[in-house]
């Protein structure tokens, strides 16, 4: 299984990205110097863009490209359907609702088998949930100091509610692009894709 294991901070910077995007409270004592007189080609900020989500996300080039080919084949949008898709996947939604600080951190909380959907536990991290799904914390590992920790910081998106005295979520809605707490240019990724 392939693993990011790049520095947060230095990608961030060569992104352009606040780390607390990823719920990491630091900041590089670097600051963002970009090239003074060179301007970046189309390619490069669509690439950017691309870089930037598969970044946050936590999503390998394969498995994102595999994503947009089904967001495309979908009726609608094909940018908004991808984001939709990314918003989707367990791992976010662990960390959306507050059960987890980072995405990295929600990630690693669904592999180790914490988490339950529907009332049977789930360790992938990709599973890609739908409106009306329960997601909930195994009742062993309510106890966890991370996880307690996380619930009382939490704030919860508007497309889903979350019960703190159960550890327990749901999916009212599925998420759209205003639900996204970054900021994200979509359409350049459809356009990158699309050459």
């Amino acid at each position: 299984m392939a693993r990011n294991r790049q520095p947060i901070l230095k990608k961030c910077r060569a992104l352009g990205i606040e780390p607390m995007v990823l719920g990491v409270n630091k900041t590089s004592k670097r600051g963002f110097r970009p090239n003074a007189n060179r301007k970046p080609t189309e390619y490069a900020v669509q690439l950017r863009e691309k870089q930037k989500a598969r970044f946050i996300y936590n999503v390998m080039e394969k498995q994102f490209r595999k994503l947009y080919e089904e967001a495309n084949r979908k009726d609608g949008v094909t940018g908004l359907n991808l984001v939709e898709y990314l918003e989707r996947r367990l791992e976010n939604v662990v960390y959306r609702m507050g059960f987890a600080k980072t995405r990295r951190q929600a990630r690693q909380i669904v592999s180790h088998g914490h988490v339950l959907v529907n009332g049977r536990r789930v360790n992938i991290a990709s599973y890609r949930v739908k409106v009306g799904d329960v997601i909930s914390i195994l009742e062993n590992s309510k106890n966890l100091d991370l996880i307690k920790e996380a619930v009382e910081a939490a704030n919860v998106p508007a497309w889903m509610e979350l019960d703190k005295a159960a550890f327990s979520g749901k999916i009212l809605q599925n998420p759209t692009k205003d639900d996204l707490d970054f900021d994200l240019d979509e359409s350049l990724i459809v356009e990158l894709y699309s050459r």
